[in-house]
């Protein structure tokens, strides 16, 4: 759910010193506006409406979102990467929903694949620099990697439209069929489970999925141990995933996967992964100076919300 901001001005900053503090001073240095204005938002007491003219910056013609809002894509053109970020910070800040988000459904309508679902990167993208490690072809196929954290979003706000009914179907094959996977693609089958309408089944489903998690090791269960785990083929050396990378917040049912010890676990690593500047370091490839450099920024915010979600101090 969104958290709702406060009616009061911006609070001052957290006491010197802190974790928010020296991520509050990190983010002043670093980020871009709307980073800037989703960190006032969700840390200061800031409104929602600037966060939301900072993202309309990114909005192209067609109703997707564009000009490198994920940092790994850059160059002007809308892809279900860019436009599924842009609906989590939506979601995040309670404007899930009117004309811009019919406007969303109908730009992943007109580029999603033979069987409702959305490609991970358009072709369109092939004409602009982007990652190694997204490739563009030039017919690609549906993924859950791309569709399950836009359907998720998507019910957990009520939003009903056409396309909706297809690329649900085809999340809940594509989940129920998992029998190897990787934790980029197991964090999107946890988008779309936590909000699919049929809770009895995405119980089910969550309980199964993590079974395989646990058995493929997929979870970094003691971070003093790391080596102990593979690290999934293509991705980068060390480019682990920790128990709070799944269940970011408690009432996600990644949070049955783990025991109240291995969790605490994880977000004490988490927490002491606090960089000197303040803060959070990516843990995936760096490929650009760009696109690192506008990653950490967002990484950070997100790092802050999951432990706050569970109650650590942010501000003491």
């Amino acid at each position: 759910m969104a958290e709702k901001p406060l009616s009061s001005p911006p609070s001052p900053s957290a006491a010197p010193g802190s974790p928010l503090a020296r991520a509050e001073r990190f983010v002043w240095l670093t980020a871009r506006v709307l980073e800037q204005r989703r960190f006032a938002y969700h840390f200061l007491r800031g409104g929602a409406d600037p966060v939301e003219a900072a993202l309309t910056a990114y909005l192209d013609e067609d109703g997707g979102y564009g000009h490198a809002l994920e940092p790994d894509l850059r160059g002007p053109v809308s892809q279900p990467l860019h436009t599924a970020h842009a609906l989590r910070v939506l979601d995040s800040i309670g404007r899930c929903g009117g004309l811009r988000v019919e406007r969303i459904c109908r730009y992943l309508t007109a580029v999603s694949t033979h069987e409702g679902a959305l490609p991970a990167i358009h072709p369109s993208q092939r004409a602009y620099p982007s990652a190694p490690f997204v490739p563009v072809v030039d017919d690609p196929p549906g993924e859950l990697l791309s569709t399950g954290p836009v359907v998720g979003t998507l019910h957990r706000n009520q939003v009903w439209h056409a396309w909706l009914f297809r690329a649900t179907e085809f999340c809940w094959t594509a989940v129920e069929s998992l029998e190897k996977s990787h934790p980029y693609e197991v964090q999107a089958a946890v988008a779309f489970l936590d909000s699919a309408p049929d809770r009895p089944r995405a119980e089910a489903a969550a309980d199964r999925l993590g079974r395989l998690v646990r058995e493929q090791r997929l979870a970094v269960l003691d971070p003093d141990r790391p080596e102990e785990f593979p690290v999934a083929d293509g991705y980068a050396p060390g480019e682990h995933h920790y128990p709070h990378d799944y269940a970011r917040v408690p009432d996600s049912l990644a949070r049955g996967w783990f025991t109240d010890e291995e969790l605490s676990r994880s977000l004490d690593f988490l927490a002491a992964e606090q960089a000197e500047d303040g803060g959070w370091p990516l843990r995936w490839r760096a490929w650009a100076p760009g696109s690192a450099l506008e990653w950490r920024p967002i990484v950070t915010i997100e790092a802050l919300r999951t432990l706050r979600a569970y109650g650590r101090p942010l501000d003491g």
